[in-house]
């Protein structure tokens, strides 16, 4: 019974479906297993279409395929085919996650002191140990800057005080002029503020980001305020401030702002006081270092430092009274401007002429130039400024490299001389041997720039190698390692990336081998030597914001190692006399260690004062194994190349010991 009625509905159930089968029963698997496709018919063939035809069908299939959608292989099967048990869901509409007006309701503008405060890396602030480094240095340079400037000799305290392992105090003092009340504000808490940017005259900062940029720092790392105390002059006031930098706005906010009667032993000079995180540690690439290299640098300063954790004072004494001479500011020249500068130069020209504009505006340009650079651009010398086009401008800036130019004047680049350079090596460096040598001035890109050179050789110096936490003790006779490469740009020694800058490709690319020193391909010459090189720039292009490695200007590096090489040769000369020195005390050693023998047989052969002669033989033997020429060599700085080397070949080169390299000095 129960069956007849389960069939029964079974059937009533299944007529509808069965409509569509030629009244066959469908069973239950074939109702719920989907039905085979049933084998196609041989298609007939379709009469060919005209052309106009099937043109039309092929333009009507491709408008047909490209407004609709691709199509799966279960797509393209018959409807019959499909799970009667399946249903197709609808294909989910993506939902546009942005739109053009939200978009720009985000938008706004980026102040550049919140900028490096993301991109602290930039500015030397990426690590604690360098922070430190980076904070003193900056304060530094500027008290040397402003003491300079102002015609005063530099005396300069450091010092670094230790709140805990990772918090330190940071107190820079100078005797510059001090600045005024106004100022203060905008010089600490304001980047990109200062006056060095738009001059083209040598000095040590370039673009006012470096102190205001270390208050920063310390403000994000620890919350405190950079403390300021300035006086301008004896008998007045004294202005302390604390400020902030608000960095959406790139604007200083003054915290306190006092007034001090009374700064004891200070007429004049400006006091900088930064709390910041870092990490304090000797050796290379140290605040030690980097100070000792400033004293080398800039001899006429005076410096005492203060390190932290109870560590004794130090004290670099100024080695000369006399201050560097002032540096002259310049005017652009030509061919170191680029078409978009030329541009703006004209438009915000006070001439009314062209040729006017060209002599007022750049350095080396006479009206005799200027007319030269008209003809070559066809352009009229008459020609008003306004009415200039950019297709004219466009053949000046084209004209300029054809006509023949003075290079700019180097009353603006100031090098520290040879002297100089060699009492600071002496100063702070134990050798036996110092040279050094300034290169005449020379330009790249229309920026006039000076390369200096020295070294120090022998005495207590070791090889340095290029792990910076690595000592190492005495070795033995050629088992030093890399020399020491002190590289500084503007009196301002640069510790970082030196693989990456040009001070170094230059002396990598320096053959020194055929100046007394090994040297592994690619590398530093090895041996106990120092070596020191500057480059004294209105504009030195260092290839970051940090400022610790110069770019690979061919002119620079060409200059660097012509002053590489005159060095070298002066070492090579000294290096061959003390070899020669020490042939001539063996030849010696081996006549003293006979000379008692002899005089011993000639008494035994006839009566002779024995003490007599042996001085007279202790004589000869010096007077013929050069004792006396070789000992004056041998003395520190002695050797005289001019006087030894006059008109003799030495091995390594010419007559005129040009170290055999093939390019003259």
């Amino acid at each position: 019974m129960i069956s007849k009625t389960i069939s029964s509905k079974k059937d009533s159930g299944s007529k509808s479906r069965s409509k569509g089968n030629g009244g066959r029963q469908l069973s239950l698997l074939e109702q719920v297993a989907p039905a085979r496709p049933a084998p196609a018919r041989r298609a007939e063939p379709a009469p060919a279409p005209t052309r106009r035809d099937d043109t039309a069908r092929q333009s009507g299939a491709v408008r047909h395929r490209l407004h609709e959608e691709p199509r799966t292989p279960e797509a393209e099967a018959p409807a019959a085919a499909a799970p009667l048990l399946a249903t197709a869901a609808p294909p989910p509409r993506s939902k546009r996650r942005a739109t053009a007006e939200s978009m720009a309701a985000q938008q706004r503008e980026i102040s550049v002191a919140e900028f490096f405060t993301k991109n602290r890396h930039l500015l030397g602030f990426d690590n604690p140990a360098k922070a430190l480094l980076t904070t003193v240095k900056e304060a530094v340079d500027n008290a040397l800057d402003a003491a300079e400037e102002a015609g005063i000799l530099p005396s300069v305290l450091v010092e670094i005080h230790e709140i805990n392992e990772e918090r330190y105090l940071v107190v820079v003092q100078d005797n510059g002029p001090g600045i005024v009340y106004k100022q203060v504000p905008k010089v600490f808490g304001k980047l990109l503020y200062g006056s060095k940017f738009h001059r083209l005259r040598q000095s040590r900062g370039q673009q006012g980001i470096g102190i205001s940029a270390a208050g920063m720092y310390g403000q994000l790392t620890t919350g405190k305020p950079v403390a300021i105390l300035s006086r301008t002059a004896a008998g007045r006031t004294a202005h302390y401030f604390e400020i902030t930098i608000d960095t959406r706005k790139n604007q200083a906010i003054p915290v306190k702002d006092e007034i001090r009667e009374d700064w004891p032993g200070v007429d004049h000079g400006t006091r900088v006081e930064i709390e910041l995180s870092g990490t304090y540690k000797g050796g290379r690439r140290s605040v030690d270092e980097y100070l000792e290299e400033v004293a080398i640098a800039n001899p006429h300063v005076r410096l005492v430092y203060q390190p932290p954790r109870g560590k004794e004072q130090r004290v670099f004494e100024r080695v000369t009274d006399e201050l560097p001479r002032e540096p002259q500011q310049i005017k652009p020249h030509p061919r170191g401007v680029e078409l978009g500068m030329l541009m703006k130069i004209l438009k915000e020209s006070k001439a009314r002429t062209l040729s006017a504009a060209l002599k007022e505006d750049f350095s080396r340009v006479t009206s005799k130039v200027a007319g030269e650079i008209c003809a070559a651009a066809m352009v009229a010398p008459n020609t008003r400024i306004r009415d200039l086009s950019g297709a004219e401008i466009e053949r000046l800036y084209s004209a300029i490299p054809k006509v023949k130019i003075l290079a700019p004047p180097t009353a603006c680049v100031v090098p520290i001389g040879e002297e100089l350079v060699r009492r600071g090596l002496e100063k702070e460096i134990r050798a036996d041997f110092y040279t050094s040598c300034t290169r005449p001035p020379t330009v790249y890109r229309g920026n006039p720039f000076a390369i200096e050179a020295g070294l120090a050789y022998g005495g207590e110096l070791l090889g340095k190698a290029e792990d910076d936490d690595e000592t190492f003790g005495p070795r033995e006779s050629g088992q030093f390692g890399p020399i020491q490469l002190l590289r500084f740009a503007n009196r301002v020694p640069l510790q970082y990336q030196q693989s990456a800058c040009a001070i170094f490709k230059a002396v990598a690319e320096t053959n020194f081998r055929q100046y007394g020193l090994s040297q592994p391909r690619g590398g530093l010459p090895q041996g106990p030597m120092v070596l020191f090189v500057h480059i004294a720039s209105v504009w030195v292009p260092f290839t970051s914001e940090s400022k610790e490695a110069v770019a690979h200007y061919p002119e620079i590096i060409k200059e660097i190692k012509l002053a590489l090489r005159e060095c070298g040769r002066k070492l090579s000369v000294f290096l061959h006399h003390r070899e020669r020195a020490r042939n001539q005390e063996k030849r010696r050693s081996i006549f003293e260690l006979y000379i008692g023998e002899l005089v011993e047989s000639v008494h035994k052969l006839t009566p002779v004062d024995r003490r007599k002669l042996q001085q007279q033989l202790l004589g000869l033997a010096s007077k013929f194994t050069g004792q006396q020429e070789e000992e004056e060599a041998l003395e520190v700085g002695g050797v005289k190349p001019d006087r030894k080397a006059k008109g003799k070949t030495d091995r390594n080169g010419d007559a005129n010991g040009n170290g055999g390299d093939g390019e003259e000095g």
